[in-house]
Order: structure tokens, then sequence, then C-alpha cells
């Protein structure tokens, strides 16, 4: 019969092997649970127009839009003190019944951007990106960014509004293009895609300018004043969303949730959020000198970016369908007889590539967001994106950067390092006086501090090592959420995304093990409760990131060996400076 001692540990063996093919098991079960992700062919579009109160004998100072049927902002957001307050009517919603809703789609595909466009109102109702596949196993299907079925709604739209505006008391114009389908490669430059109505008898052309390599379009709509009285009308630009959480996100069980919702900047606040449940309370409104209103989700956002010297005013608000408005107007324009005029915004509709980003419109890179600290987060990322460069492959940027971050810190863990050998040192004259004076605590304090004081032994010092990297473990792992570079990034063997869990935990596993053999190079000092409780913590970490990023995994496991490494040296040092 095999000793205790044996038998222990082959039970512990056991149990161990019996553990990791059991969260196997469950893991797999998990992605067989996994709803399918499938596509219609086409979004679904209405052939109801929408119902609205009428304002148009009315200050709209009055008009609650919160409790407004109507999409359309109200005439009282466009930037002018010289609105009339009566509407005349115009023929541009005229036969909107004779299309069928099938029959009113453009369909605009460039190398980054599948867009499907509504003729009724001439509003974005899906957008698929191409470049981003929408899981590893599906590599032919494109993530789908925007999006109208009946179970979502998130779609982008653009108006005029005002006296002669083509959008007013509820209704939204048909449009009309010898266009049906737009393909672009990689050859072509610009392409625009023209819509056009009538409005007051003036024909308004609704202009969508796609750029081949570029996810930022333009929208602009250009009419020459032919009637002869003079047109007034400024540009709405808006989000509409539900608050559903997005079905296709990939991100991991135990993350945070990264943030789903509204955001706009403004002179006061660069990067505002505005939330659902902020919206439930009171509807927003503000002002600012160009800026942008966003939408953002795990990796991507859409977002409508102002022109940057036009004076805007932000609104946000929920409709009774239980969405969401997120969007902005313009000053009102008035066009003489004869007068031509251009109203015009940007819309993004993409990943949330910082670079691009900030050079879309000023601090619209804030979108990334790597929480309250970004201030670290921000410089990990460009030294990340720089040791990218060099190796051409993201795990090995993280191996990098674990080990410049280690040099960085390198003075700080060897102070602590050097206090923790002390202690070493000093731990079987430790375990003699807590023998001694087990029962006066008081003493034993005393002779404790005595002793620390002689051997120059801190026993604080030892938490140095590992308090000092967790402000850029936070911070990395924030970057490791949130950059969408890394979305589906591969490693080596196994590891095909790092942003997402190691399939088989073979990271985690390794990386407890790095940490139980850290915390047996520590002194065991303390109660004996202590003891214990620290002899759990290799387990507890290891359960803890089985569901961690692999990425982020990877740096810890990378940031253990390196301690150790470290930590043996200063050992070894500091005996051979007492011997």
């Amino acid at each position: 019969m095999l000793p205790p001692e044996i038998q222990r540990i082959v039970l512990l063996i056991g149990l161990a092997a019996t553990s990791y093919l059991l969260i196997l098991a469950w893991n797999e079960d998990m992605q067989a649970d996994r709803s399918p992700i499938s596509y219609s062919e086409a979004p679904l579009v209405s052939d109801q127009q929408t119902n609205a109160i009428d304002t148009s004998a009315i200050r709209p100072s009055i008009v609650d839009q919160r409790q407004s049927d109507s999409d359309i902002p109200d005439i009282s957001l466009l930037s002018s003190d010289e609105l009339p307050t009566s509407l005349a009517t115009n023929d541009a919603f005229s036969e909107v019944q004779a299309q069928t809703p099938e029959s009113r789609l453009v369909v605009v595909t460039t190398p980054k951007l599948k867009v499907w466009i509504d003729l009724l109102g001439g509003d974005i109702v899906r957008v698929q990106l191409p470049k981003y596949p929408v899981a590893l196993d599906l590599q032919d299907t494109p993530f789908l960014l925007l999006e109208q079925n009946q179970n979502q709604t998130y779609i982008a739209q653009s108006g005029l509004i005002g006296p002669n505006g083509v959008d007013k008391n509820g209704q939204r114009p048909k449009y009309s293009t010898s266009v049906r389908e737009l393909n672009m490669d990689d050859s072509d430059g610009q392409t625009d895609l023209v819509l056009s109505t009538l409005a007051d008898g003036v024909t308004v052309e609704k202009v969508f300018s796609f750029t081949a390599d570029k996810y930022l379009l333009s929208v602009s709509y250009r009419l020459t004043n032919t009637s002869d009285d003079a047109f007034t009308a400024g540009m709405f630009t808006q989000i509409k969303r539900d608050r559903k959480a997005v079905l296709a996100d990939d991100s991991f069980s135990l993350a945070p949730d990264p943030y789903l919702g509204g955001a706009i900047t403004t002179l006061e606040t660069p990067y505002q959020k505005v939330e659902f449940d902020d919206l439930d309370e009171d509807a927003l409104q503000a002002e600012n000198t160009g800026g942008w209103v966003a939408f953002l989700q795990h990796y991507f956002l859409s977002a409508w970016v102002a022109p940057a010297d036009q004076q805007i005013r932000y609104y946000a608000r929920p409709t009774k369908d239980n969405n969401y408005l997120f969007g902005f107007t313009g000053p009102a324009k008035t066009l003489q007889p004869g007068e031509s005029g251009v109203w015009n915004a940007n819309f993004y509709a993409g990943p949330k590539d910082q670079v691009e980003l900030e050079a879309i419109s000023e601090h619209l890179n804030l979108t990334v967001d790597y929480g309250f600290l970004w201030w670290i987060a921000i410089p990990l990322f460009k030294a990340l994106t720089f040791f990218h460069d060099l190796v051409g492959n993201w795990g090995l940027a993280i191996i990098l950067l674990t080990l410049a971050v280690k040099i960085t810190l390198g003075w700080v863990s060897a102070k602590g390092y050097r206090s923790m050998a002390n202690m070493r040192r000093v731990a079987p004259a430790m375990k003699k006086l807590q023998e001694r004076y087990s029962s006066d605590r008081e003493k034993l304090s005393k002779e404790m501090m005595a002793l620390y004081k002689k051997e120059g032994a801190n026993p604080l010092g030892g938490c140095l090592p590992m308090l000092a990297p967790m402000p850029v473990f936070l911070a990395l792992y924030w970057v490791l959420l949130e950059s969408v570079e890394l979305r589906q990034a591969p490693f080596m063997f196994w590891i095909e995304d790092l942003s997402a869990m190691d399939p088989y935990f073979i990271l985690p596993l390794l990386m407890g093990a790095s940490t139980y053999l850290m915390q047996s190079l520590n002194p065991q000092v303390g109660d004996p409760m202590q003891v214990k409780m620290m002899k759990l913590m290799p387990i507890m970490f290891t359960v803890l990131f089985l569901f961690f990023p692999a990425g982020l995994v990877l740096y810890w496991l990378v940031n253990n060996l390196l301690s150790i490494a470290q930590q043996t040296y200063i050992y070894k040092k500091v005996e051979s400076e007492r011997s």
C-alpha cells in the first residue's frame, strides 16, 4: 500500500485532472448552446409613414418631443431666430405607397462597407463590415453593425427640417434614383450615390459620397432654389437605436460589460456619455461648435460628425416605440431665388480605430473608453502598437511590453524583493518569538518590531512587487477589452484570439503554477490563518483567470516568470552580502 503522503498527492492530481476535464466539458456545452448567427438578405423596411402631432401653428417650445410619435426633431432645435411659425406643405411625400418596401432599398458595397439605404427618408438601415468577421469560425460572415428587423432597431437617419424642409409633420420624403446597386473596389476613389425628391417645386438632392478605403462617408443635401420664394431649412442627423444588447458580442463572460449607449462632445466635456437610463428620466439638449454624436458598443461605433465651424445643437430622447434618438441639428439656412446651397455632415460606421477616429474629429478617439486609468492605458496601447510593428504578432508584442514594464518598474520590485529576502532570513527568529510570546500579544509586537529594526526588514515592503504592476494590469485589461486591433488576433499554437479566454485553459493553469512558485519563495510570516489564506491565493487567481482574455493571462504569466527570476537573483545577492 502506498504511503499516506503519496496517496494524498495521487488524489490531488486526480482531482485536478477531473476538475480540468469538467471545465473543458462545461465550456464546450456553453459554446454549443450559443445561438447560430445568421442574417436576412435585406433589412426590414416599413411602408407606414410616421404619425406626429402637428406643430405648424404653435411655438416649438411648447412641444414635448418625448411625447411625440415622430422621429423628426422639432424645428426649435435649428439655430435660427427667424424661422416662421407656420410650415408650408410640399410634394416630397407623393406616391409613397407606390413603391413596395422591398423595392426601396439601394445597396452600396465598398471594400470596407456594405450599406443598405432606404429610399423612404434616405436612411441607412443596415451596415455590414466585410473586414471584420462576426466570429473566428464564421470568416465569411461580416459583422453586422447597423440593422433594422423585427428584433432590432439601429439605423442612421438624416433630413431637412424647417419651413421648406422635406421632413416635416412626421412625414419622410420619398426619394428616387436610377441606381439600385453600387459596387466599388480598391482602385476606386470617391463615388457618389444621388437621391432626389421635390420640395415646394424645388429638386432636392441627397448625396451619399463613399470612399473605397474609408469607413467614413459624406451625406449632403444640395439644391438650387428655382422658385420665386425663399427656401429655408436646416439639416438634422441622428442615430435611432433600441437598448438591446449586441447579439454577436464576443466579450468574455466575467468581464464588465463594455459601454453600450450614446456619447457627445461639448466644450465643457470632451467625452460625455449619454446613457439610456438618463434619457428615461430627462431628454438631453446641448450645444457645441462642430463636434459629433456617437453610439458606442464593444469594439465598434457609429457617429455623425458635424462641420468643424458649424454651430450645432445636440439632442437625445426616448421615443414611444421604445427606441432612443441621439442626434444634432445644424443651423437653418435660407436660399433666395436663384441661390444654391449645400447642407452636409459625415457619418462613420466601423471599428474603434483610435488613429482614424482622431483624424476625423477632435475627441472622437475618446470613444475608445479605457476607464479611469486611461492615462496609463493610452501609453500602453501606443507601446503595444510599437512592438507589434516590430514583430508582427500581438502575443509577442504583449511579451515585449511586459518586459518593458518590468524593466521600468524594476527598481520598485527590487526594493520589495530585498525586503522580502530580509523577512525570509529572519523568519526562523520570528517563529521563535511567536512561540515564546504566544500568550502576550503586546510583548510579541514589541519584540517583532525590534527584530525588524535590527535586521533591516520591512513586513510591508514585500507588498510592493505585487502592488506596483496592478495599475498596469488593470489598464492593460481595458486595452485588451476595448482595442479592436486585438479582436480575433492570434498568438501561436492553440491561441487564436488574444481577446478571448484560452479555450483549453492552459495559460491560466501555467499562470497559477507560476503564482504558487512565487509564493513558495516568499517568507511565510503571520498567524496560521493568514498563512492558510495566502496558500489559497494561487488557486483563487487560477479560477479567476480561467475566463480572462488570453492576452491578459499571457501578460501576467510572463510578469510572474520575470518576477521569479528577479526575486531569485536578489535573494542570492542578499545572502551573499550577509555571508
